[in-house]
């Protein structure tokens, strides 16, 4: 199988940036406008007809907190004191202020009883008073969709509480701000964006909950199809992506049974697809595959999506779009065999190709944690990537996304009785040092082992009159938190051991160099195994290993 490159930014970096920035202006321009904002006004709601259903799960002790002025969220804090206004300070980071202006907070406020409830209330009605008109961050398309989405799940509980004329204001806000969210925008956020609307429309009584509801789910169907692949793989690569899409999924469809309707063709396929998705990515950990930046998830949170899943104890294939999946009884790998997405889902993606991550006895001992090749489980030559993220303006506008990643990656998979095995190849080397990286990994079934090989092999542009130079390759093992190497005195083997682990794994190897080298992951202290060497520009290299239980 043959992974797809992903495409060239069409016209030049400058020339698409300044095509989107102009647009954005444009289009921000337009939605602030006194004429849009009456056109998305009307028709007023009657009220709320149902209450969709959340399906991730709540957390009421974040609840609590909140109660006691204190919001955790995106691995940030802010205090607030009891009853304190967190719309009238600066936010920790970005993401903890889209995480607040998206109402992320609001289900375990909620499942926090009464009190949270009413705390809730107090809250939305603030955020109202002071963001209710438009604002570039808080009416941002990413960021109002999750407030629609987790406004319309619990808004018909918040109006228990509220008098009629805040109920009013509430169901009209939700209407108001799930209509801008039918302006056309990025593809990247079409699913999601759209999805939501579809939820408020739902929700909402009368007539403008009906009319809302079916653009919503005119526009879903095509948005849906372009971000979902028949296989199953999400535009973006990203595991977490997925998954938070099939939760979105999983509540409009369950909204719309309470409303007496079925969910159109396109989502229940995605459903489908994205539910087989998700239980490719879940590891043996309970949580998610973290390529191409995507979060892990707690084994919790990913367990709820994988309850809705009709299909849940079907075997998990081998492979699904550009990876594949190794499983044994003691190891588990899952191997990056298609190219990083393009356009606008290069925005987060990862220049690490036939990068892995790999479990044994249910726990991560290697994965990838940065952006970078240097930050992969996979060969970086001459301390150099082949991928460039943009820079200056047109990463303002387009944001840091990949450029010239458009290389091709291939894969066969092969199995017998006591083992399965992958043979990959990418060429993103080949147009910088005319090589063809090779990879192959072999699952020991029986005995549980691993044993990898790696090749750089020159293609016929290596060929040259300084072919006699030497370049530096290193071949890198990321250490997951809580793994501990020990290296060899002859520098052949490394011993591997996990907390609160007796055993360990060795990892024998015959590169001319190895090395345990810091490398930070999120901000935090991290280590990386490195097997480094040699090879002249106009010959190939080959390092082999073997990753094992260790003997006693």
């Amino acid at each position: 199988m043959a992974g797809r490159p992903s495409p060239r930014l069409p016209g030049g970096e400058f020339a698409r940036a300044f095509a989107v920035g102009a647009g954005r202006m444009l289009a921000e321009e337009w939605r602030a406008s006194g004429p849009w904002r009456w056109m998305i006004s009307g028709p007023r709601p009657e009220g709320f007809a149902i209450q969709p259903r959340d399906f991730r799960p709540a957390d009421p002790e974040i609840g609590r907190a909140i109660l006691t002025g204190v919001f955790v969220m995106e691995g940030a804090t802010l205090a607030v004191g009891v009853r304190g206004d967190p719309w009238d300070r600066p936010c920790p980071s970005q993401a903890f202020a889209r995480a607040l202006h998206g109402f992320e907070w609001l289900p375990h406020l909620m499942a926090a009883g009464p009190e949270g409830a009413a705390e809730a209330l107090r809250l939305v009605l603030e955020w109202r008073r002071l963001f209710g008109r438009w604002n570039s961050f808080a009416w941002s398309p990413e960021v109002m969709a999750r407030r629609v989405h987790n406004l319309a799940c619990f808004a018909p509980r918040l109006s228990a509480r509220a008098s009629e004329a805040e109920t009013a204001q509430i169901a009209a806000d939700l209407a108001r701000q799930a209509r801008d969210l039918l302006f056309p925008g990025s593809v990247k956020t079409a699913a999601r964006r759209y999805a939501a609307a579809a939820v408020a429309g739902a929700a909402l009584r009368g007539k403008a909950g009906r009319r809302l509801l079916g653009k919503a789910l005119d526009r879903l169907s095509p948005a849906l199809d372009a971000a979902v692949s028949p296989e199953g793989e999400h535009a973006s690569r990203r595991a977490d992506v997925s998954l938070e899409l099939l939760f979105d999924l999983q509540t409009l469809d369950e909204a719309l049974i309470q409303r007496g309707q079925a969910a159109p063709d396109a989502v229940q396929r995605a459903i489908d697809r994205l539910a087989g998705a998700v239980r490719f990515f879940t590891l043996a950990d309970g949580t998610l595959a973290t390529f191409h930046g995507g979060r892990r998830r707690t084994p919790a949170y990913v367990a709820a999506a994988r309850a809705q899943d009709e299909a849940g104890d079907r075997p998990t294939p081998g492979e699904l779009g550009g990876y594949q999946r190794l499983d044994a009884r003691r190891v588990q790998i899952v191997l990056d065999a298609g190219p990083p997405p393009g356009g606008p889902w290069a925005a987060d993606a990862c220049a690490q190709p036939l990068g892995f991550e790999l479990l044994v006895n249910g726990r991560r001992l290697f994965g990838g944690f940065g952006r970078d090749i240097a930050d992969g489980a996979t060969v970086e030559v001459d301390q150099a990537g082949f991928a460039r993220r943009l820079a200056g303006w047109p990463a303002r506008v387009l944001g840091e996304r990949l450029a010239d990643a458009d290389f091709a990656v291939d894969v066969e998979r092969h199995g017998a009785p006591d083992a399965l095995w992958l043979d990959a190849a990418h060429h993103g080397w080949a147009r910088r040092h005319g090589l063809l990286h090779q990879r192959r990994l072999y699952l020991d079934l029986r005995l549980g082992e691993v044993r990898g090989e790696d090749r750089l092999t020159p293609t016929a542009r290596a060929q040259g009159p300084d072919g006699r130079h030497f370049v530096p390759y290193a071949l890198r093992f990321p250490l997951a938190e809580g793994v501990h190497a020990l290296v060899s005195q002859d520098r052949r083997s490394v011993l591997l051991r996990l907390d609160g682990e007796s055993g360990g794994w060795v990892l024998r190897n015959d590169a001319l160099d190895v090395a345990l080298e810091p490398h930070p992951r999120s901000g935090r202290p991290g280590v990386q195994l490195v097997l480094r060497g040699q090879r002249r520009a106009d010959s190939g290299a080959r390092v082999r290993w073997k990753l094992a239980p260790a003997a006693g």
